[in-house]
């Protein structure tokens, strides 16, 4: 037989390109478009239905960015299409090359009720399965001109305040038509079984078997009346489309879903609309298909829908009560991990699955997490200890130099626990069901012969609008077709079932998962960090204070309402685009102000509440916030601190500079202002690499592949500029308390005052930064070169702390070359080690290197700031104050101890006498992490503890305040299965046993 399968597929890509898609909608009738430009802001629905309209044609201009555009759309279905189906079209303009990231409508009735969005796959709204013929439509679109900002380049088109005001798209299309439902059945068939043809063998009998049924299919098509010869057609490729699936085929549990990301190329403001846009869709996708399921994740957007669309929430509820409309993930927002704070990660679970739990009645099982960049080693306690039992991701297929070996597997955390994990083969989250990705689904899954099934997100996120009716039909061709992957619609939990009774010895993957990919985001958006870990801190102390006021002082009242409010908002700003500093410049312009009234209005309930607890006098008070003993004053109360230690001195140094000590440090400032020495006298020690010098600024040129916030490439380091030279050196302190010496550079376009201070009694080096940074496509660093030989460092991340070696032996060392820790780094080797502390910086690189004195050489470097120009032009423009410490001698009980103390500075106050704390643990391995009463406004108290060295700690517990019951509970403060509420000892005190890195939250009834 001659080959002519190209000229059959040919064929079919014309005919069906041409004729047969055309012919879906057989014949048309305009409606009237009237509009109304909505000034400013988006308006309230009613607001938009009573505007005053003017007129408009099609192929009109409309929509600035970031406006809004109200049409009024009015007809009547024809006499003549009486019995017939009946759609109107409604084309805002849309770009058919792309699913999303453009302009979206929300089509509502005369009464303000929601219909469905308008998306570009998805511009139809159903009048009428059998049209009786003469009914009256009256619709308003509200239309949102959002720009399209998805070519990488530099714009200012991603602020209000910056962007044009010309129209960015056309009317398109207004009509009334009648809809084919044959004519789409048979598109569906064709394109499920071209797609299927061309991902088949050349060889395989199937595929030809295809072809050829095509190509009689084609034959019955009479281009002139393709809707009464579409039947016909439709016989010719029954046969092949009931051919059921080999046995073996690979099974996919397919999950409708639209990732939609609460900001990045769109304001929070336009999110709110996405999510009601793309409910919409779903809600009126299940009434026409029961079998369809949806998985919503982050419970924020569903809250937005509740505050701002609660028609369209209560049938949201009542999908979700029907079991089509499946909340998932149990988060607040889809977070980033790898920032993000350990007490914040708890409240991410506390807050998002309660939302479920209240709102829906519904406990979720599943974390899903498909776009967050990189995931935390401590993920997989929080997890389990938040009752979840199964973890979801996507993004590690995105990593660009090591493939991740499994796709179903057990990840163990750093404590231990092993949680459920899936990684969907198909390599995407926004699937289409199309037979390519389901093939590369079935081709690319890791665990032929163990395991069989994987589970596949479809729909179209972020503005699609979601799963659409030509995926579903895909689905259901799908289900048992030869050649093809088995495709069952279902439930996220119904796949993880099934997944683990077939495979529940999978393989362990053992810490983080690493992306190898979007390493910058661990410094772009300075502010936003800063804000975000100020925040965190600032949370911490408001909780223990006004816990501590409420069961002390009577008549206080604990701020419950202000402190969960506070609390989503700082967790919404934790959404994997914001916190990362990926978003547009609108995004961060919002966040930076809102951080500063986050941070006014914690800083007055930590006020109020330590001036309750301080009462009237004037004895001079120190509030320690931090979780250990500081200065004498214990941790979580107040007091009078201890006397300083030895004073500190200032000489001048030989050769230029100045020399520091206090007894514990000497500290060498050369006339360049750079540290040369960091002598530790306990250790008898020094600090700094031979010839080398420490808090040495360095600049690099950062121009990325590609993704210009979220990444940094590893050519980077091939170019380095020293800012070595100093500008001024001056001491501008000395007293026997502190000492701090004062330099200042300028290099490009900026400036740089940094103040190194040495306290009494301190065994660190402050060091407070302020810079005036004004260069583009820049990197700033902090070189630390340590006469240390580490084979691996520890960096803090939620809840202890990870190790990462510092050779590059292997392409999995060598791909962590921009890595993340909280507020400490620790470099040490057997009985010494130095760590560098920080307040808001995130990002860092290690490097070792061998002197010719045989010595090894660490060189730790805190990443700064950037200057990327996409999707922000002016990223992190502007002055910036950055703190960070380095600790000489320091092991890993003294990193996490003075990073808190950098993180929760004292705060003086007069009052009456010291404040014993409300909660005290005898332990410095073991940290208090938080202290607050109940969710449930019960008064008890909740602690939150946490072994934080890697090691076994027996602890005792005190509490400073009667107390009936200690039960241990989960994140959400319910008892945990093996707990049971046991009375503290006659002394008031609880006897603790932690594992390494073990969380232990306890709930303290109250006498």
């Amino acid at each position: 037989m001659h080959d002519d399968r190209s000229i059959t597929e040919h064929r079919l890509r014309r005919v069906l390109k041409e004729r047969i898609k055309p012919a879906v909608r057989s014949r048309s009738v305009p409606l009237a478009v009237e509009r109304w430009e909505a000034p400013g802001e988006p308006v309230p629905v009613a607001e938009g239905l009573a505007a005053p309209y003017g007129p408009c044609a099609i192929g009109d201009a409309w929509g600035p960015a970031w406006g809004t555009t109200w049409f009024r759309v009015t007809g009547t279905v024809p006499a003549a299409w009486a019995g017939r189906t009946v759609e109107a079209v409604l084309d805002l303009g849309f770009d058919r090359m792309m699913p999303g990231f453009q302009c979206e409508g929300l089509v509502h009735r005369a009464d303000g009720g929601e219909i469905k969005a308008l998306n570009p796959y998805n511009d139809w709204v159903r009048v009428a399965e059998s049209a009786a013929g003469g009914e009256r439509i009256e619709w308003y679109v509200e239309a949102a001109s959002n720009p399209v900002l998805v070519d990488h380049s530099a714009t200012y088109e991603g602020d209000s305040r910056t962007c044009g005001d010309q129209p960015l798209y056309r009317i398109a299309r207004m009509d009334l038509a009648v809809f084919e439902t044959e004519v789409w059945e048979l598109v569906q068939d064709l394109e499920v079984l071209y797609e299927l043809m061309t991902q088949l063998a050349e060889g395989d009998a199937r595929r030809y078997g295809i072809l050829r049924a095509i190509d009689s299919a084609l034959d019955e098509v009479d281009l002139g009346d393709v809707p009464g010869t579409a039947a016909a057609a439709r016989a010719r490729l029954a046969g092949v489309l009931a051919a059921p699936a080999n046995a073996s085929a690979h099974r996919i549990s397919a999950v409708g879903h639209a990732h939609i990301d609460s900001a990045w190329l769109w304001p929070l403001r336009e999110t709110v609309r996405k999510v009601a846009r793309t409910a919409s869709n779903m809600v009126a996708l299940m009434d026409e298909h029961p079998e369809f399921v949806f998985a919503m994740s982050q419970a924020q957007q569903l809250d937005w829908i509740k505050t701002h669309r609660p028609e369209l929430f209560e049938r949201v509820k009542k999908k979700v009560a029907d079991g089509q409309f499946v909340p998932v993930g149990g988060m607040w927002v889809e977070s980033d991990t790898n920032m993000v704070g350990g007490e914040a990660m708890v409240r991410q679970f506390l807050y998002g699955k309660k939302f479920f739990l209240d709102e829906f009645g519904i406990e979720t099982k599943n974390v899903w997490l498909p776009d967050s960049f990189g995931y935390t080693a401590a993920m997989p306690q929080i997890v389990k200890l938040s009752g979840s039992t199964w973890f979801l991701t996507q993004k590690i297929c995105w990593s660009q130099v090591n493939k991740f070996p499994h796709h179903t597997f057990w990840w163990e955390g750093i404590d231990g626990t092993r949680v459920f994990t899936h990684f969907p083969p198909v390599d995407t989250y926004n699937s289409d069901l199309g037979g390519a990705q389901m093939a590369h689904a079935a081709h690319n899954y890791q665990e032929k012969g163990r395991g069989s099934r994987s589970l596949v997100p479809f729909g179209w996120g972020d503005g699609g609008g979601g799963p659409t009716r030509e995926q579903l039909a895909r689905a259901k061709r799908q289900r048992n077709l030869e050649g093809s992957p088995r495709i069952e619609i279902e439930r996220p939990d119904a796949f993880f079932e099934k997944a683990r009774a077939e495979y529940g010895d999978a393989p362990v993957w053992a810490g983080e998962l690493y992306l190898e990919l979007h390493r910058g985001t661990y410094t772009s958006q300075a502010k936003t960090k800063q804000g975000n870990r100020h925040s965190e801190s600032l949370l911490r102390e408001a909780e223990l204070w006004a816990a501590t006021a409420a069961v002390r002082v009577p008549g206080y009242a604990y701020p419950y309402e202000d402190l969960e409010r506070i609390w989503k908002t700082v967790l919404l700003h934790q959404f994997h685009d914001i916190l990362p500093g990926s978003s547009i410049a609108w995004v961060h312009r919002e966040a930076r102000a809102t951080y500063a009234s986050v941070r006014a209005e914690l800083l007055g309930i930590v006020l109020a509440a330590q001036l309750a607890l301080a009462g009237e006098g004037e004895e001079q008070l120190v509030f320690n916030g931090a979780p250990h003993t500081r200065r004498g004053v214990p941790a979580g109360g107040a007091g009078r601190p201890d006397a300083a230690g030895q004073p500190v001195t200032v000489e001048e140094r030989h050769g230029g500079g100045h020399v520091l000590a206090n007894g514990r440090l000497v500290v060498e400032i050369d006339g360049r202002g750079l540290i040369v020495s960091a002598y530790d006298l306990e250790g008898r020690r020094e600090s700094v690499a031979p010839g080398a010098a420490a808090n040495l600024l360095q600049i690099h040129p950062d121009f990325p592949n590609m993704w210009d916030a979220w990444d940094v490439d590893a050519f980077y380091r091939n170019k380095v500029t020293d800012l070595a030279e100093a500008d001024s050196l001056e001491v501008t302190e000395a007293d026997p308390s502190s000492a701090t010496v004062r330099v200042t550079r300028s290099f490009g376009s900026s400036a740089v005052s940094q103040a190194i201070t040495l306290r009494a009694g301190a065994k660190t080096v402050d060091i407070v930064t302020d810079v005036d940074w004004r260069e583009t496509e820049k990197f700033l660093k902090a070189a630390f070169p340590l006469d240390v030989k580490a084979e691996r460092t520890a960096s803090e991340t939620q809840f202890g702390h990870v190790y990462r070696a510092t050779h590059t032996n292997t392409s999995w060392e060598a791909a962590k070359f921009e890595i993340c820790a909280h507020r400490w780094i620790h470099a040490e080797e057997p009985g010494w080690g130095v760590a560098l502390l920080n307040d808001s910086t995130y990002g860092y690189d290690v490097t070792r290197d061998v002197r010719p004195d045989g010595g090894q050489t660490t060189t730790v470097r805190l990443s700064l700031l950037r200057a990327p120009r996409y999707p922000d032009p002016e990223t992190d423009q502007g002055a910036h104050t950055l703190r960070f410490s380095l600790a000489p001698g320091a092991d890993i009980g003294d990193a996490v101890r003075e990073g808190h103390a950098l993180n929760l500075p004292e705060r003086g106050l007069t009052g009456a006498g010291p404040v014993a704390p409300l909660v005290s643990v005898d332990e410095d391995a073991v940290v208090v992490e938080a202290v607050k009463l109940a969710e449930d406004r019960s008064g008890d108290v909740i602690v939150r503890l946490y072994e934080s060295r890697g090691g076994r700690a027996n602890a005792t517990l005190a509490a400073g305040f009667p107390v009936s019951a200690v039960i241990e509970s989960d994140l959400l403060e319910r008892p945990l299965p093996r707990s049971a509420a046991a009375p503290p000892t006659p002394d008031g005190t609880i006897a603790l046993t932690l594992r390494p890195f073990q969380i232990l939250t306890l709930r303290l009834h109250r006498a």
